[in-house]
């Protein structure tokens, strides 16, 4: 991504980036050269590698470190305190591995998403690989999804699947899974970035201007 400090364009939006380590999904967001100009990146940890990249992309840095709080609240009081301070219009959570409170997530409605490495609803939560090879999934994948209180359950804005092959390893699903993970989340940000999103009162996600494809993925391949 292009930084475009000082921008003078009236529509351009805001985004910050929440990060707890190296921010593969963050360098994605960063080298997609979004319409949007990205406010900072902020970390619960200062020895996150993800900072050091952030800086050499010419953005803006944070650390909120959850240590430093009594409890989640007040961590996310603070939390919160530092990323309106950007005044952001989308914030993205680019493995930021903290359990936000339902206060700070109603906070966000409608600007805070999150990429999950599964196909959800199926596997919330953490080991997502180890449990789909477990499982004896074919199809696995990964989504882009508003965040509610409901623990990655939030309105599905987009998802990539990819099939499990029958000689997988946890870490082998996981960077197969997490090619597609940089592609889609800089593309549910983009479409953020240009309201090509309408997020409806049944939290249902639509999409404006995209056609859907119709074919279909199987796995194992048909004969």
């Amino acid at each position: 991504m292009k930084h475009r400090p000082g921008s003078n364009k009236a529509a351009e939006k805001s985004l910050v980036i929440l990060i707890s380590g190296r921010g593969s999904n963050m360098r994605a967001l960063l080298e997609a050269d979004l319409p949007c100009r990205v406010a900072a990146v902020i970390s619960n940890k200062a020895d996150a590698p993800g900072l050091e990249v952030a800086r050499q992309h010419g953005i803006a840095t944070r650390v909120v470190a959850h240590r430093d709080y009594p409890d989640r609240e007040s961590f996310d009081a603070a939390l919160a305190a530092t990323i309106d301070a950007c005044q952001p219009d989308i914030v993205a959570l680019a493995g930021f591995m903290r359990i936000l409170t339902p206060r700070f997530v109603e906070h966000y409605h409608g600007r805070l998403v999150n990429i999950h490495p599964s196909l959800l609803p199926a596997y919330g939560g953490l080991d997502t690989h180890a449990r789909a090879i477990k499982d004896g999934v074919k199809i696995h994948g990964c989504t882009v999804h508003f965040v509610t209180a409901d623990l990655d359950h939030g309105p599905i804005i987009i998802q990539a699947a990819v099939p499990v092959l029958w000689r997988d390893t946890p870490a082998t699903l996981a960077e197969r899974v997490l090619r597609q993970e940089h592609r889609i989340y800089p593309q549910a940000v983009r479409w953020l970035c240009m309201d090509s999103l309408v997020l409806d009162g049944e939290g249902k996600v639509y999409l404006n201007r995209v056609e859907q494809p119709g074919f279909a993925l199987v796995a194992p391949a048909l004969e």
